[in-house]
């Protein structure tokens, strides 16, 4: 069965930074496409950044120049590094992992940035 499992969430205040972890097992890390994905209540889930098995880096606009997606393939590790919080990134972060086997998902962690 493949895992993943987030740690890193918590509340900041506007203008801090987080780092959010996801510890990934059960698959051949190496070769999937890894993401992080969000949602807030009422609205879909959309993607924040994507990183793929030969290095290739997307962002949502919404983020670009303020987040920073990378992944450690010794360590099966997924990070997504959080600078320059607005209130608007509140929303609860999926970890999201896709293998020619499928897609999973992480339990998700929840972001809240103080005003």
């Amino acid at each position: 069965q493949v895992q993943l499992v987030e740690s890193g969430g918590g509340l900041v205040q506007t203008g801090g930074s987080l780092r959010l972890s996801c510890a990934v097992s059960g698959t051949i890390f190496s070769s999937t496409v890894v993401g992080w994905y969000r949602q807030v209540p009422g609205k879909q889930r959309e993607l924040v950044a994507g990183l793929d098995s030969s290095g290739f880096l997307s962002y949502a606009d919404f983020v670009k120049g303020r987040f920073a997606i990378s992944r450690d393939n010794r360590k099966n590790m997924v990070y997504l590094e959080m600078n320059s919080l607005k209130p608007e990134d509140t929303a609860v972060y999926y970890c999201n992992v896709i293998s020619s086997r499928g897609a999973w998902w992480g339990q998700g962690t929840q972001v809240t940035v103080s005003s």
